[in-house]
């Protein structure tokens, strides 16, 4: 197999954060001697995250077996995923903000058309249903766990406590249509085609400040595997957790 140099649109920061807890974690367990090292180690499963190789591709490119990259892999996911804030946690930095945005994504994933549960209506292809938080700029505060692409984005933030969580701190919160009925707490766009005077420019002015949250998707989305999800659904929630973890600590 041939095999080519290629890049990582990563800072130096982020591979020392993930190498210090990769050195931290072996330390621990009394790991004495691997194929790579710590470092090759993070290099790996950064272009794993961020370029969404495969295990194949990366077996061969760092001359490993494929089940020692599983192995490195799934390791260092969950090591990161430890460190994603809870929403408890998070909501210690949201009490800090003027108010925030709450969003939902679909993350698409290879599944076949029998499994209904995870197939979005809205999005049209199947999927698994993400919340996020970010604050007035749009930066990721907190990404939940992950749900089945056919749970409503209202029903998966009243799943997860969103709505009441922010009620109980008084945390003003804009959302789009999706979320109408989710409390006094989240203030949604009036709904229809036709509106007129005051209620077209407040929806106007809504989707403004609303669309900063985009941000935090798109930062989420420059993570190419979470644009198409291979792995096993049950392994999504600690990936995207991994994800926000390195994007707030680096």
């Amino acid at each position: 197999m041939l095999v080519y140099p290629s890049g990582i649109d990563l800072s130096s920061r982020t591979l020392q954060h993930l190498s210090g807890l990769l050195a931290g974690h072996r330390r621990r367990i009394g790991s004495r001697w691997r194929r790579l090292t710590c470092g090759r180690q993070a290099v790996l499963v950064l272009a794993h995250l961020r370029c969404g190789d495969t295990y194949a591709r990366l077996a061969a490119g760092f001359r490993v077996g494929i089940a020692t990259v599983h192995r490195y892999i799934r390791e260092a996911v969950d090591l990161l995923a430890a460190f994603a804030p809870t929403l408890e946690q998070a909501m210690t930095t949201v009490r800090k903000k003027a108010y925030v945005i709450l969003d939902g994504t679909v993350l698409p994933i290879d599944r076949i058309a029998a499994d209904r549960p995870y197939y979005s209506g809205k999005k049209k292809h199947h999927g698994m249903n993400v919340q996020v938080l970010t604050d007035p700029a749009g930066r990721l505060i907190w990404a939940s766990d992950v749900l089945p692409g056919a749970v409503h984005d209202l029903t998966a933030a009243r799943t997860h406590g969103i709505p009441a969580a922010l009620a109980a701190d008084d945390v003003k919160c804009w959302a789009d249509k999706a979320y109408q009925g989710a409390g006094p707490a989240v203030r949604v766009p009036f709904r229809g085609k036709n509106l007129r005077d005051w209620r077209r420019s407040h929806n106007r002015d809504h989707a403004k400040i609303r669309s900063l949250g985009e941000r935090a998707m798109a930062t989420l989305k420059c993570w190419r595997l979470l644009r198409k999800l291979r792995c096993s659904t049950t392994r999504i929630t600690a990936v995207v957790r991994a994800i926000v973890a390195l994007e707030l600590a680096t």
